[in-house]
């Protein structure tokens, strides 16, 4: 029996219910593509990710998309992050991350592209 049950029209035709993980993935998808303070009733939300996509990504640009992938997947009671890789593409921003579920306690991995030209968040 699944622990979270979820409804998603995203990419869906007929099958909107997400359970367990999936459900979290597309809660985190979300988080990823709606910029801080964008979302109304919770100024707090969202990411600030998207304002790093076109710095140089130096040493100390990566240490802050870290530190907001952290942040973000800390608003989220069902999973915490274990590891945060950060990979520059020419055309945006890779993200390796593990993180792990507070139920069950597996580790699960994530591979996410902020895409600088469509201003997209996807995994890959």
């Amino acid at each position: 029996m699944p622990t979270y049950i979820g409804f998603n029209t995203i990419g869906q035709h007929k099958k909107f219910t997400k359970t367990d993980f999936e459900l979290i993935k597309r809660d985190l998808l979300n988080a990823f593509n709606i910029r801080y303070g964008e979302k109304v009733g919770r100024p707090g939300y969202g990411t600030k990710i998207w304002s790093f996509v076109f710095e140089a990504q130096v040493s100390e640009t990566q240490e802050e998309i870290k530190k907001e992938i952290q942040r973000v997947v800390g608003l989220d009671p069902r999973v915490y992050a274990v590891s945060i890789d950060i990979i520059p593409e020419d055309v945006g921003i890779l993200v390796d991350l593990a993180v792990r579920l507070t139920t069950t306690g597996s580790v699960e991995s994530l591979r996410l592209f902020f895409d600088e030209q469509t201003a997209i968040a996807a995994y890959v």
